[in-house]
């Protein structure tokens, strides 16, 4: 309990700060959930630059990226009903989300050293899937999310049931 008060104490005193250390944080995480567990790499196996690569993404991208967005999509579509939280949820899910997810995809094979040519062809053979996979998680989330919970706290929310989607997307932008 102690440490949710300090970090609520945190976000109230620098908001942007702390979601997008939330963010960067989460995201290696997730990198090293994939590492460990999905790809059981090992300790001696862990790819460390891998992992920095996330957090950098988390830090520079994500965070800044998902925390404006919420700030925007609140502007667009004031409210908390949940008719609210359903065109928030469409919005987020019919636009943000497949632009999002490309971009992500691509950062990952542009810092992992992809030429231009085998980062278009790695996006193509793995956007599709990753977008299906993204609506069997994101729009029940991302409703509650848009119902139930302040401004503030929703990038950590969704950056907690991230934990898990970050372990697929890690895995999925560094398959080869």
């Amino acid at each position: 309990m102690a440490l949710w008060r300090a970090y609520q104490r945190a976000l109230a005193n620098h908001p942007w700060k702390v979601q997008v250390l939330t963010a960067g944080s989460l995201m290696g995480l997730g990198d090293i959930i994939s590492q460990q567990l999905v790809e059981k790499r090992g300790l001696r196996g862990h790819q460390a630059r891998r992992t920095l690569i996330m957090v950098s993404l988390g830090c520079g991208f994500v965070g800044p990226a998902v925390g404006g967005w919420y700030r925007v999509l609140d502007r667009l579509i004031p409210g908390t009903s949940k008719v609210d939280a359903l065109k928030k949820m469409l919005l987020d899910q019919g636009c943000f989300a497949p632009c999002f997810l490309g971009s992500f995809l691509s950062l990952v094979g542009a810092l992992n050293g992809l030429s231009a040519q085998d980062n278009w062809a790695k996006l193509r053979r793995d956007y599709p899937d990753a977008l299906i996979t993204n609506y069997y998680l994101w729009p029940a989330v991302q409703l509650a999310n848009f119902y139930l919970v302040p401004l503030h706290y929703r990038l950590a929310v969704v950056q907690c049931v991230a934990v898990v989607w970050n372990s697929y997307l890690s895995w999925k932008a560094h398959r080869l």
